[in-house]
């Protein structure tokens, strides 16, 4: 079976769900398949549903795809919460089985494959498997690489700095902890022209950076409460390392990693992976940070012959 990307650039209709109180956006399409467990895709920071459109239009005729909306994020509500990785878990632990009825194949980019990973760790009944494709996430014994995280690395100050540039960055972090700095840091990184500038930083191809992806993203940076949601992603403590996660996994776990990917070295990546996890499957694609949505037809083809290996 070849899987195709539809060419249509329509939105996918879809509906809402509520959730403590909240309204959680999120896509259906296709028929459930009684060999198959459905897919569920997760985007990452700043992104929506509509980022895994190329990959519903591509997938749906062979399996039952659900996209959803991480509160905080895309057409999902944003109220001032603490966000962290365990709000997102259980969200996506209680829609697997509030609304989806069944074990799932979490799919995720980025943040959202981190937030995948956390479900498959510690709700494994919950999970058939595991996709994450340049997902975010700490070790122990490094630095997280993701897009919250690479905002913040362009405000901290360098490792080893000398006396001077310490005592600068921490001043540097201590106005940028202050409402008025960072109501204007959220000010600047909303406007269309910055969120083109981050897009050509990290795809690799750039034509697949349309008009119509950069409204995707500007479109919910202006929501009520986009700024509260803003503020708490950004100083949200670190959740749980990857190794740690790693070692509560039971389910198959497929990695599919952009090369390209500047906020974080793929192959290193892989390695840790690989020691806590060897009985992995991954692939090394010609991409950058978001490789569904540069190389759609490639991710399906990918991500469709291995479910259907693991089911």
């Amino acid at each position: 079976m070849q899987v195709s990307t539809a060419s249509s650039t329509n939105p996918i209709p879809g509906q809402y769900w509520q959730w403590r109180g909240q309204k959680v956006y999120y896509v259906r399409a296709g028929e459930s398949q009684p060999q198959r467990p459905p897919l569920l895709l997760v985007h990452g920071f700043g992104a929506s549903t509509d980022h895994w459109r190329k990959n519903i239009n591509g997938l749906y005729q062979d399996f039952e795809i659900f996209a959803i909306d991480l509160l905080g994020f895309g057409r999902s509500q944003k109220p001032k919460l603490q966000y962290s990785s365990d709000l997102w878990r259980d969200q996506l632990h209680d829609f697997i089985s509030e609304v989806i009825g069944q074990k799932a194949v979490l799919a995720g980019n980025s943040l959202g494959g981190y937030a995948c990973l956390c479900v498959a760790a510690q709700y494994p009944d919950s999970v058939a498997g595991v996709v994450l494709l340049n997902s975010a996430g700490p070790f122990s014994d490094n630095q997280p690489t993701a897009e919250p995280e690479a905002l913040q690395s362009q405000i901290q100050p360098p490792k080893q700095p000398s006396p001077l540039q310490k005592l600068l960055g921490n001043s540097v972090k201590w106005i940028f902890q202050q409402s008025f700095s960072q109501f204007l840091l959220f000010q600047y990184v909303r406007q269309r022209w910055v969120i083109r500038q981050t897009l050509e930083k990290v795809y690799l191809d750039k034509t697949a950076i349309t008009d119509q992806l950069i409204e995707e993203i500007y479109r919910p940076a202006y929501d009520a409460g986009a700024f509260d949601v803003f503020v708490s992603v950004f100083s949200t403590p670190q959740g749980e390392k990857v190794d740690v996660l790693l070692k509560q996994l039971t389910c198959p776990l497929l990695l599919l990693l952009g090369e390209a990917d500047p906020w974080m070295k793929a192959r290193e990546r892989s390695q840790k992976f690989r020691q806590y996890y060897p009985e992995l499957t991954e692939y090394f694609i010609k991409a950058g940070h978001c490789p569904h949505d540069e190389i759609p037809d490639q991710v399906n083809q990918l991500l469709s012959d291995w479910v259907k290996s693991i089911s």
